[in-house]
């Protein structure tokens, strides 16, 4: 009994990969759907995107049951702003909302690893990366999750300017075109997939821009 408790955690980590692309009039954010603990594959279709304003959506991987619980409570935040100021909360302002979010349970904190992506007020793309307290970044991409360590070089590889005054951090964007970015996600994941056995099954991919919100989907490793 003793070792039982002994070995006990309120946490469990169920895997997955979240990336987030941002471009001068959009924004990809994309994750795989295959949620695991362990070597046991739980499900091959979960979706770890979360539309959480007009123009903001969240990625999540880490401990689902917490992001949960995170992305319902940024919800109702997000209802009780609407009612009060009467229009959708900005994308900086919802990444403010869930720095303080996770900040104030620090102490016994989400385990969660986020990726926020949307369009700010003149329309730009803009991403905002994570850490499980709420310590954030403005940036132009993005990786959080078990395929995190094999995407990120790949996407530096690919996107990282060579000197940090031809891509200041406040206006943090791709040089790419939106066509182009979904282009290199597809390829990020497809090539995590052989390597990471948490992240496959399928991709989802939403893509934000002055049109609104689209989906797609791409299949993917399943062994």
């Amino acid at each position: 009994m003793t070792k039982q408790h002994a070995n006990w955690s309120p946490y469990d980590f169920n895997g997955g990969t979240c990336v987030a692309v941002a471009g001068a009039d959009y924004c990809v954010i994309a994750a795989d759907t295959r949620m695991s603990t362990g070597y046991n594959i739980l499900t091959r279709d979960y979706s770890k995107i979360c539309k959480l304003a007009e123009k903001s959506v969240l990625a999540s991987s880490g401990f689902q049951a917490d992001v949960r619980a995170l992305q319902k409570h940024l919800e109702a935040r997000h209802l009780i702003y609407q009612h009060q100021h009467n229009k959708q909360m900005s994308c900086p302002a919802m990444a403010q909302l869930l720095s303080n979010t996770l900040y104030y349970k620090r102490f016994f904190p989400y385990y969660a690893f986020n990726v926020l992506g949307g369009l700010d007020s003149e329309g730009k793309g803009c991403v905002f990366t994570y850490d499980a307290v709420g310590s954030y970044e403005k940036v132009g991409y993005s990786s959080q999750g078990s395929g995190a360590k094999l995407i990120m070089p790949f996407l530096d590889n690919q996107l990282k300017s060579p000197s940090p005054l031809l891509l200041p951090a406040q206006d943090a964007v791709t040089p790419l075109s939106e066509l182009e970015a979904i282009d290199l996600v597809r390829t990020a994941f497809a090539s995590a997939t052989e390597r990471d056995i948490y992240t496959g099954d399928k991709l989802e991919i939403v893509v934000l821009n002055k049109e609104g919100l689209r989906r797609e989907y791409m299949e993917l490793r399943e062994d």
